[in-house]
């Protein structure tokens, strides 16, 4: 495991020393040296990028095409299969409008499933609703994981596009992407993958994967909100017309036409996230350094920590006891996970309440929403303890008050 100590003097926000902070599915907390990075853009050199013939133009355009270097030899794709967005949610919905203008029709399939994030189900809806087409959805086994059998089951000749997680945000289970694209190609069909759970915790290589779209946000990697990142194969992302137009993006227009940039300039249309995306840089520059089997070797030591600590609390529901990240989807017995949410707050621990942008897995394991405390390279033995704590005080005080009630 990582010296938490050392690591959580990193970032700054752990100044509060009592901060327990265990929502880092929703978004990671950001170190000092990636708020430094872009605060040396705005500092040193805060200007505008690709247009400007002066030094500091030259220097910004510079950190920033270097991010893109960075992000596509972290993923293993190449310089111009990188699209810099506002966001996962930005990349996905770009996506869904560009490739179905051209490549989607009545009576064609896409195919999805329940665990995924509302991000990546309702851009395809509206399309399916407009086109004509229809929305399929993956079974679930028992255990709430996407399987290849089912895949199989699932995809014939008329899906044209496959949707689907790398890593649900509220099981922690690994889709099983590379079998599952193998079959989608055999058909035919594109994958479009949101990795944005997946990112945080695990390697990605979109070659060996053979993906055909991946999106992914820095916010979820130690990097700054605001920017996203697709990436698209070359050839896919040629075929596809931007949405947007406007500065940058086109090479010459004249009166009645525009000639486009090649790609990726093609869809970056205005000024564009330049510190975050810096920042991004900077937060890849942090996961290298740490070393992605570092993270996962702590991340699994603090989950084991939790099952063993949890095993023998009662009036505990537990969705996801297999998890291969560390997420822990969970309600107490009786309580709603709002109400229970903030009894955590009361004792200093933040966790996430609700259905976690994915009403779909809430609807399968038939609950109005969960607790979800999801854990990360900051987080220790000791923020495991105080969670399992309040968990205790929560499940008493709700007893207590269950028992005042019944006497009323």
């Amino acid at each position: 495991m990582f010296d938490t100590s050392d690591i959580k003097s990193k970032f700054p926000i752990y100044k509060n020393k009592d901060l327990v902070y265990l929502d880092s599915g929703a978004t990671s907390l950001k170190p000092q040296i990636v708020i430094d990075k872009m605060n040396e853009y705005y500092i040193d050199y805060g200007v505008n990028i690709h247009r400007g013939v002066y030094d500091l133009s030259y220097r910004a355009t510079n950190e920033f095409e270097k991010a893109r270097e960075k992000v596509a030899k972290f993923i293993n794709a190449n310089f111009e299969e990188i699209i810099f967005t506002s966001s996962t949610t930005d990349s996905l919905n770009k996506l869904a409008l560009m490739y179905s203008e051209n490549n989607i029709k009545a009576g064609d399939e896409i195919l999805t499933t329940e665990l995924e994030h509302h991000s990546s189900i309702l851009p395809w809806m509206q399309v399916c609703k407009k086109k004509n087409a229809k929305i399929s959805y993956v079974p679930l086994d028992k255990e709430g994981r996407i399987t290849v059998e089912n895949f199989k089951k699932s995809i014939n000749d008329n899906v044209k596009v496959v949707v689907i997680t790398y890593v649900s945000n509220v099981f922690g289970y690994i889709t099983p992407l590379k079998e599952i694209i193998d079959i989608a190609h055999s058909y035919n069909a594109i994958v479009i993958v949101d990795a944005a759970q997946a990112i945080p915790h695990m390697r990605i290589d979109v070659k060996d994967l053979n993906c055909d779209f991946l999106a992914f946000s820095g916010h979820k990697m130690f990097g700054p909100t605001g920017v996203g990142v697709l990436f698209g194969k070359a050839k896919l992302l040629k075929a596809l017309d931007p949405i947007f137009y406007g500065g940058d993006m086109n090479e010459a227009v004249s009166k009645d036409n525009v000639e486009i940039k090649d790609i990726p300039y093609r869809f970056e249309a205005g000024t564009p996230m330049i510190a975050e995306v810096i920042g991004l840089g900077r937060a890849i520059d942090f996961i290298e350094e740490l070393g992605y089997e570092n993270i996962e070797e702590h991340n699994k030591s603090l989950h084991k920590y939790l099952l063993e600590k949890i095993s023998n609390i009662e009036d505990l529901e537990i969705y996801n006891k297999n998890s291969d990240i560390a997420i822990l989807s969970f309600n107490i017995k009786g309580v709603h996970p709002h109400d229970a949410a903030t009894c955590y707050d009361e004792e200093g621990i933040c966790i996430r309440a609700g259905h976690h942008c994915a009403q779909l897995v809430t609807r399968w394991l038939h609950c109005v929403g969960t607790l979800r405390a999801s854990f990360y390279i900051y987080n220790d033995y000791q923020d495991i303890d105080k969670f399992v704590n309040a968990t205790k005080n929560t499940i008493k005080l709700f007893k207590k008050l269950e028992g005042a009630l019944w006497i009323t």
